[in-house]
C-alpha cells in the first residue's frame, strides 16, 4: 500500500512514517516509480513503534529493540546494557508520576479548604478525555467511557 493508506491503516501521519523510514525504524518496499509500498507487517512494526514512543522509549532504545527491518531474522540487541536503560527510563517515569500524584493531592486538599468550593468530587479525568494528542504524529481517538 502506499503512505497515504499506510497513514491510515497505522494511525499516524505520513510525515511519521518518513521519520521513522529516516531513523531507520522501517524499510519499505519501493514500487518502480520510486513510491513507498507499505506491507502489513511493515504496519504492524509502525504500530510497535508507536506504542514503544507513547510509553515514552527514545528512538535510539526503540531502534535497539526491535529487530533490524533489513534483517528480520535478528531479534534486536536486547542486552543487560539495554535493559538497564530501560530500567533507568521506567525508574523516572515513576518518579514523575508519584510527583504529578502529590502535585495532585495538594491542590485537591487546597480545594477542600478553599472557602465557598464546590464539594463534588474530582474530576475523573479518564472519563471526561475525548481524544488524545499524541506527539508522534498520530490521530488517535481515545475511548469514551
Amino acid at each position: 500500500m502506499r503512505i497515504g493508506e499506510a497513514a491510515r491503516a497505522s494511525g499516524v501521519s505520513a510525515r511519521s512514517l518518513r521519520y521513522y523510514e529516516d531513523e531507520g525504524l522501517i524499510v519499505p518496499g519501493r514500487f518502480d516509480n520510486g513510491f513507498r509500498d507499505y506491507c502489513r507487517s511493515t504496519i504492524d512494526r509502525v504500530l510497535a513503534i508507536r506504542s514503544l514512543l507513547e510509553s515514552g522509549l527514545p528512538v535510539r532504545l526503540i531502534r535497539e529493540a526491535l529487530p533490524d527491518p533489513a534483517d528480520p531474522g535478528n531479534a534486536g540487541a536486547v542486552d543487560e546494557e539495554f535493559l538497564r536503560e530501560v530500567r533507568a527510563h521506567r525508574d523516572r517515569l515513576a518518579a514523575r508520576i508519584a510527583l504529578l500524584s502529590e502535585q495532585h493531592a495538594a491542590l485537591d486538599a487546597y480545594l477542600r479548604a478553599a472557602p465557598g468550593t464546590d464539594p463534588r468530587p474530582p474530576l475523573d479525568l479518564d472519563a471526561s478525555v475525548k481524544v488524545l494528542p499524541s506527539a508522534h504524529g498520530d490521530r488517535r481517538a481515545a475511548q469514551h467511557r
